[in-house]
């Protein structure tokens, strides 16, 4: 659109419209024209007042300076005996903007950007602004490769000198890349090299649909910094791209890509030096540096060691350090000498650690799992290593770490840790569901982070189809100082398997334990405890054979006495919903000699993830078990492993896997466990998608494998109307079950919601599936 001429007439004129030739003084000013400007906005802007004397190079510059204004179209001045008239044209406001044919670009942001330039409804219209907006559209479009874009404005005057500007987008095609070519390549082949470029000029008949063949300034710049670190990393220390050419076809649809490169020649590193202050032993330095002597030369490992060694002096206190890997290339030979520039700074100390966001948690909750102390060096180790513990705490949905320098004190610094906390437990009356249990209700409290204080409080009274539970445990983890814990725990505990899928029978049992832990370093611990469990059995006419035998030669009463240590490592990078680090867990139970039934149980569980992407892991998990009794009695049976379910083989119905029981009158042939468990996982969590909050939701595909096994057959031969057993004893890892499926966890605030659809791969006759498996109100 072009723009129009608007011309300046200044007329000086007397009574009868004379031409005025000398100087006059102004008696007053009038102003004519005004429509919704007001008279104080010309005053103001017109430098020309009452009883002054002006000439007509004053009054013309004074009129051009009203007009500089950009509220009129025209303005005119004019004598009425001593009163100077001022005449003005106002320019017309805009009363709307329609915008057609954008489909790119959302209207809110082309309205947003057209205001920024004075263009908006409600504004005077200044035409310069319409030109503004149509170049600036074009350059938009440009650089989103739609070189054919054209924009097309236009003015219609509306009632109370208004208008409409109308916007007509033609947003155009992307321009497809029809040819990308490298010139002055002569070590790697013209294959190789568009290999690394993203942008593609060959799409297939088919494919072509996936391709990325639409030109994108930005991603040819991506390409063009791939293609030197490539060159880079392979030893070409003075590799250069001379220039770039990139020309469209004349219909705008078609773009032609020329890359000229000059390779120059390939270096092998000759000498590694350090230079400037290097501060740690130069032995040290040196293991940190991945490259050799006689190694091809390489950016990016180059690049690594500078940081590997600026992490390490940060480790030491140098918060600030700054190390870069400078080349110096010998220009007549082919070897390249890496200098190590390493500017340690002033070391910083730790003026005040500072915790924010934490509105439950106590602040001596925090500072006691800090390994960075306030008064000592910084270490960029610590202050890391303290958040990774905040983390494994499980109270906060998000750590982060802010390290700022003291106002005038150059040697110091403060480090913030702002924490997000998220529930760690329930107090409440409760309900919930879980297909291994049924209906779960009951009251209770449960808190990992009691009344903000970090002790572990459970308290409550649960009932479900299959049990009644009421329970006591209180564990403070930092009994001691040095991180000492100590816990209680009591318990009542009715389970009635009558209507599950574990053989029918039911126990009454009641105890509690007291066990103590101790740190043996930041990841791992050792645990201790001594219990009592005082433990009745009921059978029934379909109980199986094997508890029948079981009860008949040992009684239904059993009282043990038991000891138990664990040691645990964990290295995860979360409490709870980790994406990265390991856990590991080895745990002995045993009842001592003088328990009724004398046996130990020896548990070990393992996790390990892989996060090779943000909010992507591979993880993979285990769990194995082995049971046996001290002395010749039968080991009981009601401690035995169960496989299958959420947190073991899912897509099987929990508690359902292993080998099967005698059955005795109308009784099913459910499974009694085994003393030896196998179980293992393998999955891929992924992002779920339109999910922001990605710490409360966690998703995945998974493939799992287990199940329970008996080294010794239960005897039945002496039990009445029992028939013979099937029993098969020992371990047959051909015998696992396989599912496959999908997982995903959410933390709710009605508490955490577990669920799974899973497929069985090889379930055999008599497997209890279930392709839909989920707990809502019990930890996961």
């Amino acid at each position: 659109m072009k723009l129009k001429t608007l011309g300046l007439v200044v007329v000086l004129a007397t009574s009868t419209q004379a031409a005025m030739a000398a100087d006059f003084t102004v008696s007053d000013i009038r102003v004519e024209g005004l429509q919704r400007v007001s008279a104080a906005s010309v005053f103001n802007a017109f430098p020309v007042s009452a009883n002054e004397s002006v000439d007509d190079r004053e009054l013309a510059q004074a009129a051009k300076q009203l007009f500089a204004t950009g509220l009129f179209e025209d303005v005119r001045l004019a004598r009425d005996g001593d009163v100077l008239v001022i005449h003005v044209v106002e320019r017309p406001s805009i009363s709307r903007i329609e915008i057609e044919g954008n489909s790119q670009i959302a209207e809110e942001d082309l309205r947003k950007g057209m205001a920024e330039t004075g263009l908006a409804e409600g504004q005077v219209l200044q035409r310069a602004s319409l030109d503004e907006v149509e170049r600036q559209l074009e350059q938009l479009y440009h650089s989103q490769g739609r070189y054919s874009a054209s924009i097309e404005t236009s003015v219609e005057p509306v009632d109370r000198n208004r208008v409409q500007v109308n916007i007509d987008v033609n947003e155009g095609a992307v321009a497809k890349i029809r040819q990308i070519n490298v010139v002055g390549n002569e070590a790697f082949d013209d294959d190789t090299l568009r290999d690394l470029i993203q942008l593609e000029d060959r799409p297939g008949w088919f494919f072509g649909w996936f391709s990325d063949d639409e030109y994108s300034r930005e991603k040819l710049a991506g390409d063009l910094e791939t293609l030197r670190s490539y060159y880079l990393d392979r030893g070409y220390v003075n590799f250069a791209i001379t220039s770039t050419q990139v020309a469209i076809s004349p219909d705008k649809s078609k773009i032609y890509v020329t890359i000229n490169v000059d390779e120059g020649r390939r270096y092998r590193i000759d000498d590694i030096r350090f230079a400037g202050d290097l501060t740690l032993p130069e032995s040290q330095a040196r293991s940190l540096v991945t490259a050799e002597s006689g190694d091809i030369y390489s950016r990016s490992a180059l690049t690594e060691s500078a940081e590997a060694l600026r992490q390490a002096l940060g480790a030491e206190g140098f918060a600030f350090a700054n190390v870069e890997s400078v080349p110096e290339v010998d220009e007549g030979g082919d070897t390249v000498d890496v200098i190590f520039r390493v500017d340690p700074g002033r070391r910083a100390y730790v003026r005040r650690i500072n915790f924010e966001g934490n509105t439950t948690t106590q602040d001596e909750v925090l500072r006691r799992e800090m390994i960075q102390m306030e008064g000592a060096p910084a270490s960029t180790d610590k202050i890391s290593q303290s958040k990774q513990r905040l983390e494994r705490l499980g109270f906060f949905r998000q750590v982060d770490v802010e390290t700022r320098p003291v106002a005038g004190e150059p040697d110091q610094v403060d480090v913030t840790y702002n924490v997000e906390e998220q529930p760690s437990g329930s107090i409440s009356a409760s309900i919930g569901y879980s297909q291994s249990a049924g209906v779960i209700y009951g009251a209770s409290l449960s808190q990992k982070n009691f009344l903000g204080t970090g002790n572990r409080v459970n308290v409550g009274a649960q009932r479900s189809d299959t049990y009644t539970n009421l329970n006591f445990g209180f564990t403070d983890p930092y009994w001691t100082l040095d991180g000492v814990s100590r816990g209680y725990n009591l318990f009542y505990r009715e389970t009635d398997y009558e209507d599950s899928d574990i053989s029918t029978y039911s126990t009454d049992s009641y105890g509690g334990s007291i066990d103590f832990g101790y740190p043996i370093n930041d990841l791992s611990r050792l645990n201790f405890g001594v219990g009592l469990e005082d433990l009745s059995i009921e059978t029934y006419n379909d109980t199986p054979a094997e508890i029948i035998g079981y009860v008949d030669s040992q009684g239904n009463d059993a009282m043990s006495y038991k000891l138990t240590a664990s040691w645990t490592r964990n290295n995860l990078n979360r409490g709870i919903m980790p994406t990265d680090g390991s856990y590991q867990r080895v745990a002995l139970e045993t009842a001592v000699p003088g328990s009724d039934a004398e046996y130990y149980k020896l548990r070990y569980n393992a996790r390990k993830l892989f996060e090779f992407r943000p909010d992507w892991s591979l993880k993979f998990s285990t769990s194995l078990g082995y049971a046996d009794t001290i002395g010749n009695d039968p080991y009981p049976f009601y401690e035995n492993f169960y496989s299958g379910g959420l947190g073991s083989v899912r897509g099987f119905a929990g508690n359902t896997l292993g080998p099967a029981t005698t059955p005795r009158g109308d009784g099913d042939d459910d499974t009694l466990g085994g003393n030896v468990l196998v179980e293992g996982s393998v999955e891929l969590i992924y992002p779920f998608p339109w999910v922001e909050d990605r710490r409360s939701l966690q998703t995945s595909v998974f493939v799992d494998a287990g199940n329970s096994y008996l080294t010794e057959c239960y005897d039945v031969s002496d039990v009445s109307g029992a028939p013979d057993s099937n029993c098969e004893s020992g371990v047959d890892l051909g015998e696992l079950r396989y599912s496959v499926g999908l997982g995903l966890s959410w933390l709710t605030p009605v508490g955490p919601l577990t669920f799974s659809v899973a497929k069985p791969l090889n379930e055999q006759e008599g497997d209890d599936t279930q392709t839909f498996q989920f707990s809502l109100g019990q930890t996961f």
